[in-house]
């Protein structure tokens, strides 16, 4: 008789199977229920027609509606008023540049690869953090601290106050040092109140600006993240609705910035670009030891003592670059989006 072929672990007993006479083909269609298919409420098209959200895009364009028309359409099934279409006009032209910021940087870098221009629009949203551009994150703030505020019989006033308490030096507060001289943030609660679109939360994120100022002891202001993000949400876009329109947006700015750095400096070849001793600050230059004589220069990264290990972790974050001055995030960081739940709710 042959020998039992064994490998490694899977002749174990306690396995709940014998692995070698496990049945091997796929597993037969559930004649009992339909098979999987893509299904959607934002638009479907043929070869004569494409419709969102019942309208046809074709008769939307002939009547003269545009694109940020039919972007309430797509996020929110209706076409929105005169107001509101000049209003989502002026935030994304608002947002669709922002000079050479890191997201036009990072779009820059990418181009310098001889890379698509989409991928380096794609770089540029990816920018997009939660200290950058973080509108999921201020919009389910805001919606949660208004919920729990109406659960509790509390105004916004308080609300505010209690947010603050809690947010004070977040990013995603909407409130900081970034715009104390540009008038930019402020200029987008004044267009929306001029056009009668400001609601409860321009209301609520102004007096989260008082109260921020009140608490803070430097000097603090409105932000654009915090303009921009209730701005929109009084337009009746979510916050995830907003931080999607936003980045998009940035894009058309990050693919412009794309196609000037390759029409004025072309592309970077592997190897090409070097770095001067001029511009590195790390330990000078040292003899490379002979083997023979690594005990004598080797330092082990062991310690005995819980003081040991202090001083070494200590020393350690004076080496930048190696990851040991980095503040660890307990909490997942995908948390801070606000989002809590996935899916739709039935």
């Amino acid at each position: 008789m042959d020998k039992k072929r064994v490998i490694g672990n899977l002749d174990n007993p306690g396995l709940p199977y014998e692995y070698d006479k496990r049945e091997y083909g796929t597993v037969p269609l559930d004649s009992s229920r339909a098979p999987f298919q893509w299904v959607s409420e934002v638009a479907y098209k043929n070869a004569h027609r494409i419709v969102t959200r019942g309208y046809d895009t074709t008769e939307l364009m002939e009547q003269g509606y545009g694109i940020t028309d039919i972007m309430f359409i797509n996020f929110q099934a209706r076409i929105p008023t005169v107001a509101e279409d000049q209003m989502l006009n002026y935030i994304l032209i608002l947002s669709l540049e922002d000079g050479l910021s890191m997201p036009a940087a990072m779009s820059r870098m990418t181009a310098r690869s001889k890379t698509f221009l989409t991928q380096a629009c794609g770089a540029s949203i990816l920018a997009f953090g939660h200290a950058y551009g973080a509108y999921s994150a201020f919009g389910n703030m805001l919606l949660e601290a208004l919920q729990k505020a109406e659960s509790e019989g509390k105004g916004m006033q308080a609300a505010a106050q209690e947010l603050v308490a809690s947010k004070l030096g977040d990013p995603a507060l909407g409130v900081s040092d970034l715009m104390l001289k540009d008038p930019a943030a402020k200029r987008v609660f004044a267009r929306a109140e001029k056009l009668g679109v400001a609601g409860k939360y321009i209301a609520f994120t102004k007096e989260i600006v008082k109260a921020a100022q009140r608490e803070s002891s430097r000097p603090v202001d409105l932000d654009l993240l915090g303009a921009t993000g209730a701005a929109m949400m009084d337009l009746g876009f979510t916050p995830e609705a907003t931080w999607a329109i936003i980045a998009v947006t940035r894009s058309f700015g990050a693919g412009a910035h794309y196609i000037e750095e390759v029409e004025r400096e072309g592309h970077t070849r592997l190897g090409e670009t070097l770095t001067p001793k001029e511009l590195y600050d790390g330990p000078g230059d040292r003899p490379v030891p002979p083997l023979a004589d690594r005990d004598k220069v080797a330092k082990p990264a062991k310690t005995r003592t819980p003081d040991e290990w202090k001083a070494a972790f200590e020393e350690r974050k004076k080496l930048h670059g190696s990851g040991f001055a980095i503040v660890e995030e307990i909490h997942d960081p995908s948390k801070k989006t606000g989002i809590k739940t996935l899916g739709k709710k039935i």
